[in-house]
Parts: structure tokens; sequence; C-alpha cells
């Protein structure tokens, strides 16, 4: 994802700049880009105005909902006290003549929020370049979604992250390439093709395959996760740091990974079974994510979009000094 720090007005128009770069190369036309516009320069300017310091995340997601741009708005500032009211079109809590975030909510074909008096606010929009598309998040929520960010000042990620969709379930996949930068980048890529290759095997099979064809890499952390619906349960297995956990109402179950280095020594490889049902998230977050990560403060949010929750548990918990992945996958998917 694209990250833009926004601190002043004079980074509004850069944020703008960034999410119509990015619709554009995923074939929006000129309407859409300039919906996408309206929607950032809206959500920068209320960061600007009531959330310093934040900032604006630009991706593109792609999953069974379809194809779009996805913008997470993030900042720790006062909160919204009524979001009800934040939430009506043409409200500013400035009194200005803003549109506000009703407009925004209005404009999008996904979008959620979530807000804490004293903690800050985080803004989930989803944007698809097709006419006339709209959605309700609440209608059609994906099966999963990510934030994955590289380590400020670098343009390669060496972090990388896949889900793969099954009847039966789904099984998901986080790289940490060791240290930061282009070789990192490239020990994660050569992680996911092999997960392509091998999504179907067992998580241990999977990682069995991911550590012998990450030798001539300088290797990472990997953690792999397959969810059976019809038992119930979680298998994870995992190398290094790369750290799950299943959320089940505010019970919060870290997995099991072991030492070692994918690519170059890992001892020993081993599953562990956890029970994980249809209304319950699964995270898996490397590294530059705290390992003390919670949701404490912000009741219901595990029911909310799975970008929402990425964000909020990156903006609280994220390391400043290195790549950062947090992927939140729902118990009923797909």
């Amino acid at each position: 994802m694209d990250r833009v720090t926004v601190t002043e007005a004079s980074q509004v128009a850069e944020a703008r700049r960034r999410a119509v770069a990015a619709a554009l190369s995923i074939g929006f036309d000129e309407t859409a880009c300039g919906r996408a516009a309206i929607v950032v320069t809206e959500l920068a300017t209320n960061v600007v105005k009531y959330g310093v310091p934040g900032e604006i995340l630009v991706g593109i997601y792609e999953d069974g909902t379809g194809t779009g741009l996805e913008i997470l708005a993030l900042d720790k500032g006062a909160g919204f006290p009524d979001l009800g009211a934040a939430l009506r079109d043409g409200h500013s809590t400035g009194g200005s003549a803003g549109e506000g975030l009703g407009a925004v909510k209005r404009l999008s074909n996904a979008f959620d929020i979530v807000s804490r008096p004293g903690s800050g606010t985080a803004v989930l929009v989803r944007l698809s370049g097709a006419r006339g598309a709209r959605s309700d998040p609440s209608d059609a929520l994906p099966a999963f979604s990510a934030v994955t960010v590289p380590l400020k000042g670098e343009t390669a990620n060496g972090d990388a992250y896949a889900v793969h969709e099954r009847v039966d379930g789904w099984t998901a996949i986080v790289a940490d390439g060791l240290g930061h930068g282009p070789d990192a980048a490239k020990a994660s890529e050569e992680a996911m093709r092999l997960f392509r290759r091998h999504h179907d095997k067992s998580p241990t099979e999977i990682l069995v395959a991911v550590h012998a064809g990450l030798s001539h890499t300088r290797g990472g952390a990997v953690s792999v996760a397959r969810h059976a619906r019809d038992t119930g349960t979680l298998t994870f297995a995992g190398i290094g740091n790369v750290a799950g956990a299943v959320v089940s109402g505010p019970v919060i179950k870290r997995t099991v990974s072991l030492a070692g280095t994918a690519g170059h020594a890992a001892r020993r490889i081993q599953e562990f079974e956890y029970p994980m049902q249809s209304h319950d998230l699964f995270v898996l977050c490397s590294d530059g994510i705290a390992t003390g990560w919670h949701l404490d403060g912000y009741p219901g949010l595990a029911a909310a979009h799975p970008a929402l929750v990425a964000g909020v548990i990156f903006r609280d918990f994220a390391r400043a000094r290195d790549d950062a992945t947090v992927l939140v996958v729902r118990g009923d998917a797909p």
C-alpha cells in the first residue's frame, strides 16, 4: 500500500495524487478517478483538521467482491463523540461548509468507520471503477483484507501475503523477508510463488516447500494457516516471528510459531490446531507489528470490515523500524 503522512494541508494534494495514480493503474475512467479524488481530499482534510497526527493508506483490493481502490484514513486525534452526527451529509465537526464523512460514505462502494473519543478515528473506503456500482459492507463483507507497507523511505516491501479461498475454508500465508529492502522483497515474493504452487497441501507441507525453496534467498519468517469450516479448526505452522492469533469475541488466542529462518535454519516444522468458529477472525502479523496488539477499547470492531480491523491494528501497534503487515481473515469465508 502507498502511505502518505498527513500533518498539514500541503500533504492533502499528495494523498489525492497517489490515489488518482492508483485508480488509473487499474483502469478507472475519468469519472471514477474524480470520485477517488473527492473522497481522498475529504478524508485527508479531516485528518488535518481534527486528527493530526494521521496518515492515508492507498492500495488495490482484489477479492471475491471484485477489484478496486482501497483507502484507509488513520489518525490518533480527538475522535468523534457522536458518529451518527458526523456521518450526516453536510455535517462538519469544525462548523465549516464541508460535505464531510456523509458525502464520503455516499460516494463509496464500501464504507466503515470506528472512532473512540481521545484515541482517534479509522475510516475505510472502497471504490469500484464500475459505473453505478454500490454495495453495503454489511451485506457483502470480503473474506479477507490486509494492510502491508514498507519501511518508511523504502519502495520495496519485504513483507508479502496471500490467501487462497477454498469451498471448505481458506489457506493464508504471510512472509517477512529478512531485513528490509529489495533483497527482503525477493525472498517474500519467492515464498508467494511457492505458496501458489503448493496451496492445496497441508500447512506443514507448504512450509516445507517454502523452506526448501528459499535457500537461494536471504530467507525470512513465514507462517501458514488453514481454516476448515466443517470442523471449526485452524491449523497453523510457522518458522520465525510472523505471529498469528484467533480472535473470538474478547478472547485472543495466540498461535505457536517455532524458531528459525525459512530457507536457512529450521530445526523443526510442526502444525498446531486451534478452535476457530465462523464468527471468529484470524489475524497474521509480520514483526513490524508489536506482538502485544489487542482490540481493547473498540467494542464490535471484530465484526467490522476486515480492512478496518487491519487498519486499527496497524495504526496502534506498528513499529517504526520495519516493514509491517496485518492480514485479517474471517472465519466464515468464503
